[in-house]
């Protein structure tokens, strides 16, 4: 088990989502960033699929009840065991007792704590990921105890080659949306020539950005939306739906992120510039 003396700013059980269940409205959900959420599973030899803390921003206070293993990926927020600093992308044995803290918020803003075996909170609708409504909770809060795996007997770890460019790229990659060709030659020049910057409307759900591109596209009928799903509200304003997004949307889909593209911005905070690369198809 493992206590929860701080929650953080904003921290939740999360795995690579929850599918099948969007023809009744329930977003996927599942880790902002994919890419570190993985590394971090995969350095413990886990399962891909199996549940980390996602923690935003400002971390968690923890104390571990049982021995086990772990890993931090993504940014680095300066995390310690027993107030001495351990490395990201490191696996780290944990005693009985041990309190795990995290510090300063050095690169990106979403960081991943994996644990032997993964994070056993209850299974709904064949995922962990917290979403308000669908699960218990949507964050993790003071005094809770997270259920984890108690045996590490025979415990081995990957070491592995460590790419984190994303944390501080600013090169959001993403593909033509099924409306990017009723653009104008000049917008579309727009979309791949101008800086953008995150505004403070920015969360699991979506984040908008703050540059204008003028909209002169007639209205969609509600339509499918994705992960990653850039739209263009009639104002102008950019929204690039996150992981928590809607399952459908009637704003003009321009754009679609491709997987390294969330990762990548799911990784950025308010005033971030950003710029997108358009891949081919």
């Amino acid at each position: 088990m493992v206590r929860v003396i701080n929650p953080g700013i904003y921290s939740t059980i999360q795995d690579l989502g929850r599918f099948g269940f969007q023809k009744f409205g329930v977003p996927i959900s599942g880790v902002m960033d994919s890419y570190s959420a993985k590394l971090a599973n995969t350095i413990l030899i886990n399962d891909d699929n199996d549940a980390v803390l996602e923690i935003t921003i400002k971390g968690p206070i923890l104390e571990f009840q049982t021995e086990t293993a772990i890993c931090i990926s993504g940014a680095d927020l300066s995390p310690k065991l027993n107030s001495v600093s351990i490395e990201n992308n490191k696996p780290i044995l944990i005693k009985k007792g041990n309190i795990l803290s995290f510090g300063k918020l050095n690169s990106g803003i979403r960081s991943y704590l994996a644990v032997l075996g993964g994070f056993q909170t209850s299974l709904v609708m064949n995922s962990r990921s917290m979403y308000k409504n669908i699960t218990e909770g949507n964050v993790i809060n003071k005094n809770d105890v997270l259920p984890i795996n108690e045996n590490i007997e025979g415990f081995n770890f990957n070491s592995i080659s460590v790419d984190t460019n994303h944390l501080k790229s600013n090169v959001i990659e993403a593909y033509q949306g099924p409306e990017f060709n009723q653009l104008s030659d000049i917008e579309k020049k727009l979309l791949f020539s101008q800086k953008f910057s995150v505004s403070q409307n920015n969360n699991r759900m979506a984040y908008q950005l703050n540059e204008l591109v003028s909209n002169n596209l007639k209205p969609i009928i509600t339509s499918l939306v994705l992960r990653g799903t850039v739209q263009l509200s009639p104002s102008g304003t950019l929204i690039v739906l996150m992981r928590d997004c809607q399952t459908t949307g009637g704003y003009p889909r321009v754009l679609q992120l491709s997987e390294q593209g969330i990762n990548t911005l799911a990784q950025k905070f308010t005033n971030d510039e950003i710029e997108f690369k358009l891949l081919s198809q």
